[in-house]
């Protein structure tokens, strides 16, 4: 018989980002195999009114982010949706809003509460104008008492595992990577950005994604490129996301007189963001603050080889030296790094190879499982704990 998982998130559809992706790709993958999800996030303008298994919650937008709603965690509706529904587990995706409504009603329904890290939220306290310090250190408190009123922690990689445990985190933690539609980024289209953004097939693409915010550091992608392109004039630099920095970057690149040679492609669909992979070269990442750094795994399943930053999950997603290169946040060494893949096409070829033949172990089906095994595991022992105190 099939399990009934409510999720709670602070973030859904429309909205894009890897927490959204995640949430996406694990609840069809636990649908396939014969299991319900229940998704309570909040509403957005434009988002559908008639979603099987999404409940919204009216939302309010978010000071420092247009495209982003703050969910307001009431309804009188909730209670009786619930005890109709009759779930077996509680799965919550942030220690706040939408977090901490999944987790009162986990008590209340004395359901296992299972709550996924994503995010280093202590990293982003620059959005903060100020005391950020002390802004840091009350974030990392408060992720470790939620953590801890928890049944289990799940985590994207284990290096994240490591860092909880340092703040205080007594939980059970497993590392279970969001799994990756291997089908979905393997495409026989290899032109797409070449079609689209009328670049030369000659031309080496050295392609990053993701939202166009500091944390992402794409200003260390834009600099490196600067070095990259005056040793080799035809290659060219896509940047796939939106953010706030889009107009920084946009403007650091002119002062560097490379504007021409740097795409920024704005938000893509999935199709197109997965076209686009199958079109570059080489995938290139400088963010230290993920905890897996999903697109990189987006991108080896598309066949391209990585170099990035080694910090945080990121360190765990890239064989280095195999699939990829990790450095230190070196500006030279980085780009050291995507030269040698530039001048040696043989190289370029073997990771790349590697680096789809490596994906595989993290597949949405095989990741699923092991979130499987995980939730049968707690409920396993929430019976325990129900007979031992008869």
């Amino acid at each position: 018989m099939g399990l009934k998982i409510g999720i709670f998130t602070d973030s859904y559809s429309p909205y894009t980002s890897g927490v959204v992706r995640s949430i996406e790709t694990f609840s069809e993958e636990l649908q396939a195999q014969g299991h319900e999800t229940f998704i309570f996030a909040p509403a957005y303008p434009n988002c559908g009114h008639s979603e099987r298994g999404v409940f919204r919650f009216s939302s309010i937008p978010a000071p420092t982010n247009s495209d982003f709603t703050l969910a307001l965690p009431f309804s009188f509706r909730l209670r009786p949706l619930l005890k109709k529904l009759g779930l077996d587990i509680i799965h919550v995706h942030s220690p706040f809003m939408m977090g901490r409504l999944g987790a009162r009603w986990a008590k209340k329904l004395n359901l296992p509460l299972v709550f996924t890290f994503h995010t280093l939220y202590d990293q982003y306290v620059h959005y903060v104008p100020f005391g950020q310090n002390l802004t840091r250190e009350i974030t990392k408190k408060f992720c470790t008492e939620f953590c801890n009123n928890c049944d289990l922690v799940i985590v994207p990689t284990g290096v994240i595992t490591r860092h909880l445990k340092s703040w205080g985190v007594a939980t059970q933690i497993r590392a279970i990577p969001t799994g990756i539609k291997l089908e979905d980024f393997r495409k026989d289209q290899k032109d797409w950005l070449q079609k689209k953004f009328n670049i030369s097939p000659a031309s080496r693409i050295i392609m990053s994604v993701g939202r166009l915010g500091k944390e992402k550091n794409f200003i260390f992608i834009i600099n490196s490129f600067k070095k990259i392109v005056n040793l080799f004039p035809d290659t060219r630099l896509v940047l796939v996301g939106n953010g706030p920095e889009k107009e920084t970057l946009i403007k650091q690149c002119q002062n560097l007189g490379i504007a021409d040679q740097v795409i920024f492609t704005g938000t893509l669909t999935g199709e197109e963001t997965a076209l686009a992979y199958n079109s570059a070269h080489i995938f290139a990442f400088a963010s230290v603050t993920e905890t897996q750094g999903l697109v990189i795994g987006e991108a080896k399943t598309a066949g391209l080889p990585v170099v990035a930053v080694r910090a945080f999950g990121v360190s765990e997603m890239v064989e280095d030296g195999i699939d990829g290169f990790l450095t230190d946040l070196n500006l030279d060494r980085f780009v050291g790094k995507i030269i040698d893949l530039l001048e040696d096409k043989n190289l370029l070829y073997s990771m790349g190879h590697n680096a789809e033949l490596n994906a595989e172990k993290i597949s949405a089906f095989n990741c699923t499982n092991r979130l499987l095994d995980s939730y049968y595991g707690i409920l396993r022992d929430k019976d325990k704990n129900i007979n031992a105190s008869f």
